[in-house]
């Protein structure tokens, strides 16, 4: 069974930086695209950032694009999504999903697309 286990969430005021972890267990990513998403109170879950087995595509939400950037590092079976000048819209419960099918050749962008999720970790950027 897949996990994936997200930390580096906190408390950061605007214009600050976080970096999220995702580590996995029970398979390697190596083979697998993984995503991030994240979810407000009130809000559908959406897509922020996600990146295909090979590392070479990335795709990013539009509303994070220029601020975050996402990388793998599949021989620490983690993904890594480096935030920055957050802004208090990006509060939110922020979770790494990952796929069941291994070498897909496109990024999904949709929560239902990605099989395996982790419990989330909260970042909240005050104003």
């Amino acid at each position: 069974q897949v996990q994936l286990v997200e930390s580096g969430g906190g408390l950061v005021q605007a214009g600050g930086s976080l970096r999220l972890s995702c580590v996995a267990s029970g398979r390697t990513i190596s083979g697998y695209n993984m995503g991030w998403f994240r979810q407000a109170p009130g809000k559908e879950r959406e897509f922020v950032s996600g990146i295909k087995w090979s590392g070479g595509i990335t795709e990013y939400a539009d509303s994070v694009k220029g601020r975050f950037t996402i990388s793998r590092d599949n021989a620490k079976n983690t993904v890594i999504l480096q935030m920055t000048s957050l802004k208090p819209e990006d509060t939110a419960v922020y979770y790494c999903a990952t796929v069941l099918r291994n070498f897909l050749m496109f990024v999904p962008r949709t929560p239902g697309q990605y099989q395996y999720w982790g419990q989330g970790t909260q970042v909240t950027v005050s104003s």
